[in-house]
């Protein structure tokens, strides 16, 4: 009986050991976890009337393009240029061979002399017929009269009867003699006019061929560049056949995408008569002379032009253009890592993170040169402090401490 309890015993002995080192042991020391604040850097917040400046990414056009054809069938004379060629005004582009084209303009200038020639005889003739009606008519009336003394005869029975025929007659045959010719007479307006209709038809074709034949030698109306060459000389073209083309220097412009949303903002400068400019990244200059007249969802075209553009400008190329937009008031440039999804700024308060909302508006130029973001919101207010330090746990109530300027360089090895 003793064997059995004695385990029972030991057991017990040993709960009540720990329990009783339980209830009297020392109580460990208190630990207190300090919240971390994570230095940032800041600007204050000083609003202002700044100039924005928007990225755009264009393509050079040449509106103005020219097509040289050919006015007349013939074989290639001279063409001194080449691919390429900057051309001024005034310079010989391409020539067609003159044996070409002479011979169209002496073949305009007999048809229209013919006609000439027989609008002056068609007037002589009518000249003439208007005399010789006027005997007709003096030489009918003699005849009448001297019919009327032959009737007069034949009553006294002192002609024949065959006498006074024959003398009708011949009355008879001048009188329509007379008035076939008073006929050709009347006819005459309507023969002038349509002589004349065929002389305005050959001077019109006249001076067609003279035309063609002075654009048979094509001169350049204004500075250009040569493009787009189909022919060499000793060739032989036809009729409206492309020679080659010109691209006016001073014609080309630049057309790049605006988006939706800054799209109402350039036509109201625009309407306002505003000059907006925009630069490449050489510097090059480029004035918004308008909007594209068909846009989409998308977005519409922004027309710009330059008044002196440089050599490289070419149709076809891609142009990066930095748009200075119009002026923004109550406005505030920062570091891009001071956004948050471009809508969203944090001020220091109390040496916590506050959430502000902003509206991004552009880019400007930084302290440094460097592109800083402009950006507007109801909320800023002169002397608050932004964080231009981003960190990606930034939330609301987030502990930080601002340090100076200079220690920036290692926010980036403390932040989260």
């Amino acid at each position: 009986m003793g064997k059995r309890l004695l385990p029972l015993l030991v057991v017990a002995l040993g709960i009540g050991m720990f329990v009783l080192l339980q209830v009297t042991r020392t109580p460990p020391p208190a630990v207190d976890v300090a919240e971390r604040a994570w230095p940032v850097s800041t600007v204050e917040v000083s609003l202002g009337t700044h100039h924005s400046h928007v990225s755009l990414y264009g393509e050079v056009v040449a509106p103005g393009r020219v097509t040289i054809t050919a006015p007349l069938p013939g074989r290639i004379a001279e063409r001194p240029v080449m691919e390429g060629s900057r051309v001024e005004a005034g310079d010989l582009l391409v020539a067609l061979d003159d044996d070409d084209i002479q011979p169209v303009v002496v073949q305009a200038e007999a048809e229209l002399a013919r006609i000439e020639a027989e609008l002056e005889a068609q007037h002589v003739r009518f000249a003439s017929d208007t005399e010789v009606l006027t005997r007709e008519n003096e030489l009918l009336a003699n005849a009448r009269q001297q019919v009327e003394r032959m009737r007069s005869l034949v009553r006294r029975n002192l002609a024949s009867r065959a006498e006074l025929d024959q003398y009708e007659n011949d009355i008879a045959r001048a009188e329509v003699t007379r008035l076939t010719r008073q006929g050709e007479l009347n006819q005459q307006p309507a023969r002038v006019a349509e002589l004349e209709a065929q002389r305005a038809a050959a001077r019109a074709q006249l001076n067609e061929a003279r035309r063609d034949a002075e654009r048979a030698r094509a001169h350049a109306e204004f500075a250009a560049i040569v493009t787009e060459l189909a022919v060499a000389p000793g060739d032989r073209v036809r009729e409206g056949d492309a020679l080659l083309d010109i691209i006016p220097l001073q014609g080309m412009e630049v057309r790049a995408r605006v988006s939706a949303d800054l799209e109402p903002e350039l036509l109201e400068a625009l309407a306002a008569s505003s000059a907006l400019v925009a630069h490449d990244s050489q510097g090059n200059r480029y004035r918004l002379r308008g909007m594209a007249g068909v846009g989409d969802p998308a977005g519409t075209e922004a027309i710009f032009t330059s008044d002196r553009p440089p050599l490289w400008l070419r149709p076809g190329k891609l142009v990066t253009l930095s748009l200075e937009r119009p002026a923004t008031e109550a406005s505030l440039a920062v570091p891009h890592d001071a956004l948050y999804g471009n809508d969203l700024l944090y001020i220091v308060e109390e040496s916590r993170l506050l959430p502000l909302p902003v509206t991004y508006v552009g880019e400007i130029p930084g302290p440094d040169g460097s592109p800083w973001a402009l950006v507007k919101g109801s909320e800023l207010v002169d002397g608050q402090r932004v964080v231009t330090t981003h960190l990606p746990n930034a939330v609301d109530g987030l502990a930080v401490e601002p340090v100076p300027v200079d220690s920036g360089a290692r926010e980036s090895e403390d932040a989260p």
